[in-house]
């Protein structure tokens, strides 16, 4: 709900705005994290949400729990152990037949059913494509608010969720709270949060939910699963080197140079916003705020400015180096390392250095 969430600036304070939170929501209590589960397979960004979910559940002193929703007992059941190692106290079990796969309509009902039945104050899930889908349907269904593509998630001095992400365009960041309304709903996309530790063996206790779901009662159905994803399609969240290049490079034909290096790397590529909107590269390459999210090893930034759009899809990679003309330019207020030079001539330099360095490190072994 548009009234439910009210932005506050992101440094300095909150807007004076809070009213004593109504009687009926004080009895909300605990945190969530929504687990996205599909063709039986935990999404990792459900795990790196448990890992956040477990400092605000700490922060607040209650419990940290995960939902699942499926029809394979089995499979939910070792879901559940996964959920449990990666930082859940409790973990919430819908099982019916109806949810073998998602759909909006039965995963919204249900979702909603267990929220009204337990009332946890803080609900998580992960922006995917799934993700966004049933956490806007829920919020709406709950009359809540809903911060999406979340980039930090805190616990203000007064105990509430304290959600920031860029807007207007990523040239700011806020920090939203859902004021007088439970739970406080917010969505984090994947590689946002890091992974946390396993511990192997940990357990918990699990709350059998019965869905109150009627099949014949569902409209939309599920004939088939026709998987047309291009193999070529890059995997940016996931690689541990990532070269990427933006307007400084001058032309389509520069931006060969970042493929190159990549290519010697073994290194996804990909680019700044401006070169999707000139079609230099594909959407699937696009990284940061409004493209992909990445943690990567490495992560060379070749001719890119580093606007905040930018900088929230990278800032969590272990190693940035950035090559830049501009010593004023914002990405070295945030780079490890940073080269001020023409990306086009030191690029073909690097390359050249990493080959001759990689086949040295191949003969000596």
């Amino acid at each position: 709900m548009a009234d439910a969430a009210k932005p506050a600036p992101a440094k300095g304070g909150r807007a004076n705005t809070k009213k004593e939170l109504p009687e009926h929501f004080k009895a909300y209590k605990h945190v969530w994290v929504a687990v996205e589960i599909e063709h039986g397979s935990v999404h990792s960004v459900s795990f790196e949400l448990l890992g956040e979910g477990r400092k605000l559940a700490d922060k607040r002193g209650v419990e940290l729990a995960a939902v699942l929703m499926g029809d394979d007992r089995e499979a939910l059941g070792q879901a559940a152990q996964d959920c449990f190692e990666y930082g859940a106290d409790c973990v919430y079990i819908a099982c019916d037949p109806a949810l073998k796969h998602y759909r909006n309509e039965t995963s919204t009902q249900v979702l909603t059913d267990i929220v009204n039945t337990y009332q946890p104050e803080i609900l998580l899930l992960g922006a995917t494509n799934l993700g966004r889908d049933l956490a806007g349907s829920v919020a709406t269904t709950l009359k809540t608010g809903l911060t999406a593509d979340s980039t930090e998630l805190a616990i203000d001095e007064d105990g509430s969720l304290a959600a920031t992400r860029p807007t207007f365009g990523g040239s700011l960041l806020c920090t939203i709270f859902t004021l007088n309304f439970r739970p406080q709903m917010a969505t984090v996309r994947p590689r946002v949060m890091a992974m946390p530790e396993r511990e192997e063996g940990r357990s918990g206790r699990i709350v059998e939910f019965a869905p109150n779901i009627v099949e014949d009662d569902v409209v939309t159905k599920v004939l088939d699963f026709i998987d047309d994803r291009d193999s070529d399609t890059a995997a940016l969240p996931y690689a541990d080197v990532v070269v990427a290049g933006g307007l400084g490079l001058g032309s389509v034909e520069n931006f060969q140079l970042v493929k190159e290096l990549a290519a010697v790397l073994g290194a996804e590529y990909g680019g700044s916003r401006p070169l999707v909107q000139k079609d230099w590269i594909t959407s699937d390459r696009q990284i940061g705020q409004t493209g992909k999210t990445i943690r990567p090893r490495l992560y060379i930034a070749a001719g890119i400015s580093g606007a905040i759009q930018h900088r929230v899809g990278v800032e969590g990679a272990d190693l940035i180096l950035a090559i830049n003309t501009d010593p004023n330019a914002p990405i070295f207020e945030f780079a490890h390392l940073g080269i001020v030079a023409d990306a086009v001539t030191l690029l073909p330099a690097l390359t050249q250095a990493f080959a001759r360095r990689l086949r040295v490190t191949r003969m000596a072994s």
